[in-house]
């Protein structure tokens, strides 16, 4: 994925096609963004032709050509969204950069128009909290129209996205090695920069993430907990310096060996979202270890600013008997969002 000016997008790739023939005015809407040197979300396709396009757009009034009428808000408007999709993967990339951008901006809500015969779409939009609130008319037809409230908590991991609910939930730190990490949380910067939440687009995004792990004690954890991403030392320099908490996320359910028929059932339910490849999986199931734990979880936190070890010890007072997984209080788990920057707006109390 990459952040493109219009100027910059072929308007006569074959990608456009369906567009130009849904809405009528669509070349001239390019050609004037081009003109404005409006820019757009792009996914390319390893020979160069474009397989997703994403075009947001800010907008603070009242929604008077939609049916019924919606008041004045602060919004983020998904102007223009396709996807060629192969599996949901791609979608949900793009899925998760539209919610990067609303924390961002910390708009109210997020709204779309689509036409009702994209039912791919509109599954995918409503598996993340959009739901139908009106219609709209034009030349080109009636659309529907599907909002999601950046505010409203309905207490479902994967509706609620990217919102996350704190109060009388558990909180852990979870130990991830630096080989894994990397692959697994793109968006988690391992430097001390301010992070730039719209320039940093990944190909390796996803919202889902599947673990697997021997690590002890991992097994208690339950839907709903909360987990501090922990990058062990990757051994250029001293772990106080190297070992940092990057990233939040929320379980949304674990499993044993136990849960799984055989190896198959195993690696077609790991292999979706996880960091290991099909013979690791493989490997992790035939080692036939009791133990064996596999959590999937949302990505919904990337840190502003790493918290590195040593300030986790000496500012935090955090320093369990074992790095690999450890509880956190809720006091120890408020001083890790407000040192990781993290935005006011996501968090549910």
């Amino acid at each position: 994925m990459e952040i493109k000016r219009f100027s910059q997008i072929n308007l006569k790739d074959p990608f456009f096609d369906s567009l130009k023939e849904s809405y009528k005015e669509f070349e001239y809407w390019f050609n004037k963004k081009s003109l404005e040197d409006a820019k757009a979300v792009v996914h390319y396709d390893v020979k160069g032709g474009i397989e997703g396009f994403l075009y947001l757009k800010i907008e603070d009034e009242e929604l008077s050509d939609i049916l019924p009428i919606q008041e004045k808000k602060y919004r983020l408007k998904v102007g223009t969204f396709k996807i060629n999709p192969h599996g949901t993967r791609l979608g949900e990339r793009f899925i998760k950069k539209i919610m990067d951008v609303a924390i961002h901006l910390k708009v109210k809500e997020i709204y779309v128009t689509v036409f009702e015969l994209h039912e791919g779409l509109i599954s995918l939009l409503r598996r993340y909290g959009f739901e139908k609130r009106g219609t709209k008319t034009t030349v080109n037809g009636t659309e529907l129209v599907l909002f999601k409230s950046m505010e409203n908590y309905v207490g479902n991991v994967v509706l609620d996205y990217p919102l996350m609910k704190i109060a009388n939930r558990r909180k852990f730190s979870l130990a991830i090695k630096p080989e894994y990490h990397s692959e697994m949380f793109p968006d988690s910067l391992l430097n001390n920069e301010s992070y730039e939440l719209i320039k940093d687009v990944t190909h390796t995004n996803s919202i889902h993430k599947i673990y697997v792990s021997y690590i002890r004690g991992i097994n208690v954890l339950q839907k709903g907990d909360i987990v501090c991403i922990y990058r062990t030392n990757d051994g250029l320099g001293a772990a106080h310096y190297r070992s940092v908490i990057t990233s939040i996320c929320v379980v949304e359910e674990v499993k044993g060996r136990n849960d799984f028929n055989s190896l198959v059932d195993f690696i077609n339910y790991a292999n979706a979202y996880s960091v290991f490849k099909e013979k690791v999986l493989s490997d992790l199931w035939l080692g036939n270890r009791p133990d064996l734990t596999v959590i999937k979880m949302t990505y919904n936190i990337a840190l502003s600013k790493r918290i590195t070890k040593k300030i986790l010890v000496e500012e935090l007072g955090i320093e369990p008997k074992y790095w690999g997984f450890f509880s956190l209080t809720d006091s120890q788990f408020k001083s890790i969002l407000d040192r990781g920057g993290v935005y006011e707006n996501i968090i549910v109390n």
